[in-house]
């Protein structure tokens, strides 16, 4: 048996208050964008998908021996942007900024201990965002989406810490993905 997983941090109050009151000022626009519950919004480091339920405790493990070495995280939001491109935009995000390039190391650090679990390791360099949307197929962005860029591109949030790396199990449902924390480790490190 398996289960579709990732590690993710939970986001602190003052930033998912944000969101969601984003969130539902997006949701006025006419952008043909499936919404992603403000609630269900995650930092996530490393998704794993489908995970021999076997290795859950062995990757557990493993991400503790991770948050033994590293610290809390500081950060805030930081703009709003799109991932493909504005013409052909498939992902709506929130940027963030503040302990980035330490957040990053830790990622690959993850991704290394996570390596001997088959757990397939992201090439691209760590670009830390908050998926609020997922573009429909087809879905014709236009003036609609530059000015929504426009008016959340200053977009900031008070200063928040990160202090832990969580397993999620991820069961998708016919209303959406439900998330559920099956462990948590705190950021007990000097790095």
């Amino acid at each position: 048996m398996e289960i579709r997983s990732f590690l993710a941090f939970e986001l602190p109050p003052e930033i998912k208050k944000t969101l969601s009151h984003i969130s539902q000022e997006m949701r006025k626009t006419s952008l043909d964008v499936r919404w992603v519950k403000a609630g269900n919004i995650h930092l996530t480091m490393v998704f794993m998908g489908n995970v021999p339920v076997g290795h859950v405790e062995p990757i557990g493990e493993a991400a503790e021996k991770v948050c033994q070495l590293y610290g809390p995280f500081a950060i805030s939001l930081k703009g709003a942007g799109v991932f493909s491109s504005r013409r052909n935009p498939r992902v709506l995000w929130t940027g963030m900024e503040g302990d980035l390039d330490r957040m990053s190391c830790f990622r690959d650090t993850l991704q290394k201990h996570l390596k001997p679990f088959g757990i397939k390791q992201e090439k691209r360099p760590f670009r830390p965002h908050l998926t609020i949307g997922r573009f429909r197929k087809g879905a014709k962005p236009g003036t609609h989406l530059d000015d929504l860029l426009l008016k959340y591109q200053d977009l900031t949030s008070p200063v928040c810490t990160l202090k832990e790396l969580a397993l999620f199990k991820s069961d998708l449902k016919p209303g959406g993905a439900v998330y559920s924390e099956l462990k948590a480790w705190p950021l007990i490190g000097k790095i």
